[in-house]
């Protein structure tokens, strides 16, 4: 196998041609901004906290802004409770006008997180962009639903309906995808291959109580890995935004989740360019390289070399 000149090598010669004059692609970066919060009881003051933190990342120069899944409240899912249901909201709705006021205030694109509430008896686990003039760009509805210990979102959402559609904004084209759906190369894969220039995971993911020390960092490692991996695949930068802080099971309240924040940005080969702690609120800001997808794809050109005509077993669901 023919090896490529090294990464530093050939990103150094292009930005040395670009500023030349003597290549086409231009060179481009985005700043972006992840608030990385607790959540408590309290449904007020954590849309506050998410509103400060996007106000700090916009005064650090960050023109796009992920928040984390379902930021307005804790992790409901623990335990299947019909009363739940009475957080959801319409879409629009009261936390969708307050993110479009702040996002046209700041001139930053919002992508928040929310508990859609779409019809009597039927709800979404759904991403919103707010554009940098406030206008709802569009919506994603969490494609990819678990049903695990601690994570009952079965009984609360609907699958998405959308598809996997990237969202265009003043910043660029966003595939936006929701936290399950970070382990399913197959949904990052469709973002690219519809547009995304860049993927944003909105997620909710811990620790139980029953794990040891290793099985928390062999999780935590998967969960970054798997998403580095989509942005090596599709040669996109990946936006991953989590939460941090124990929430109580309802049922039990001694036990329940530890969320690892651990928030992060990664550029189109998987390189981490920024990684917020895993124990405390963080507003992640970092500039990324949105023009490396172009040169990064013309070395490893997977897109020009997958097999479609060999992909027909992907529509089953197991080879038996």
């Amino acid at each position: 196998m023919k090896r490529s000149p090294s990464t530093r090598n050939r990103a150094d010669a292009w930005g040395a041609e670009a500023s030349n004059g003597k290549v086409g692609m231009a060179k481009q970066s985005l700043t972006v901004g992840l608030v990385q919060h607790a959540c408590g009881e309290n449904l007020d003051e954590n849309l506050e906290r998410s509103l400060a933190g996007i106000r700090e990342a916009a005064a650090q120069g960050a023109r796009l802004v992920l928040l984390q899944e379902l930021h307005r409240s804790r992790y409901f899912c623990q335990q299947e409770d019909p009363a739940v249901f009475d957080l959801a909201e319409a879409i629009p709705g009261p936390s969708t006008e307050r993110l479009s006021a702040t996002a046209r205030e700041l001139g930053v694109v919002i992508v928040g997180s929310l508990f859609e509430r779409r019809a009597p008896g039927l709800y979404h686990n759904t991403a919103v962009v707010l554009d940098s003039d406030g206008r709802l760009a569009g919506r994603y509805r969490k494609m990819h639903i678990p049903d695990d210990p601690g994570y009952y979102e079965k009984f609360y959402f609907t699958p998405g309906d959308l598809g996997f559609t990237p969202i265009d904004t003043s910043v660029g084209r966003l595939g936006v995808l929701v936290c399950w759906d970070q382990w399913f190369p197959e949904a990052a894969r469709l973002m690219a291959m519809a547009g995304a220039e860049l993927l944003l995971y909105p997620t909710a993911i811990g620790w139980a109580d029953e794990d040891d020390a290793d099985e928390q960092d062999r999780q935590r490692d998967a969960w970054i890995t798997i998403q580095r991996s989509h942005a090596v695949a599709n040669g996109l930068p990946v936006l991953a935004c989590n939460r941090i802080g124990f929430e109580p099971d309802p049922a039990a309240p001694d036990q329940g989740a530890l969320f690892w924040g651990s928030s992060f940005v990664a550029g189109p080969q998987g390189e981490l360019l920024a990684e917020a702690p895993t124990d405390r609120d963080c507003v992640l800001c970092v500039e990324i390289p949105t023009g490396r997808s172009e040169e990064v794809r013309r070395m490893w050109p997977y897109l020009r070399d997958r097999r479609i005509d060999h992909y027909g077993d992907l529509l089953r669901l197991f080879r038996d």
